[in-house]
């Protein structure tokens, strides 16, 4: 028969065991939601930068606003191709989407001394030589906001919704090449799944392959 002591010791070591085990899961978990990376239909990851103006962003500041995350680098084809003046597919992009009140938010994760890494003064002047209207440029030169969503090529695109959803991850179009004249011929994923939430509907492909430059990553 235990006595009282046996018994509370026996009580606390299991008090102990089972507090040490859910410590273990919830790490586990989140150390598996960190190797996913970011989800369609969950919170997007959160962050906060500074942009080429010096301003800080943080993301949660845009709670009830649809926020576009583009990863960008300019000495890149594929970039190159969406800028182009003959088609201006990504300045006409931003103009609509930050006219109806969403923000666009590009992102260099460019690396210093990697391809597409600018300065702040550069990356001002390239917004205003091609006509972008981004809400603003993110420098990450580190690469952690980049590596929190898995951004693997520029362009890179993410659509979050109000309510801090991800909604969209994938590439801008469905024409994978670096050719500005394929693009009237394309479907463009992001222009799509905007429609399709401002009319109230589940965004029809909410994951596509993203194509593109590598992400010049430090290391």
């Amino acid at each position: 028969m235990l006595t009282i002591s046996t018994r509370s010791k026996l009580f606390a070591l299991t008090f102990c065991v089972a507090a040490a085990t859910s410590l273990l899961l919830a790490f586990a978990d989140r150390s598996t939601a960190a190797e996913r990376g970011p989800q369609i239909g969950v919170a997007a990851p959160t962050f906060t930068g500074t942009d080429s103006n010096g301003n800080t962003v943080d993301l949660s500041a845009f709670s009830g606003q649809k926020v576009i995350l583009e990863w960008t680098n300019h000495d890149c084809p594929y970039v190159r191709k969406h800028y182009d003046e003959s088609q201006r597919n990504m300045q006409t992009l931003q103009a609509s989407t930050t006219g109806a009140g969403a923000v666009w938010l590009s992102v260099v994760s460019s690396a210093p001394g990697k391809q597409g890494h600018v300065t702040a003064v550069q990356a001002n002047e390239l917004s205003e030589s091609r006509g972008a209207s981004p809400t603003a440029v993110i420098l990450d030169g580190d690469g952690s906001i980049g590596r929190m969503y898995g951004a693997k090529t520029t362009p890179h695109m993410f659509i979050i919704d109000e309510a801090g959803v991800l909604q969209y991850m994938g590439a801008i179009d469905s024409k994978r090449s670096s050719n500005p004249g394929d693009i009237p011929n394309s479907t463009n994923y992001v222009a799509q799944a905007l429609g399709e939430l401002g009319d109230g509907n589940v965004v029809s492909t909410p994951v596509t392959q993203p194509y593109g430059c590598s992400v010049k990553y430090s290391g």
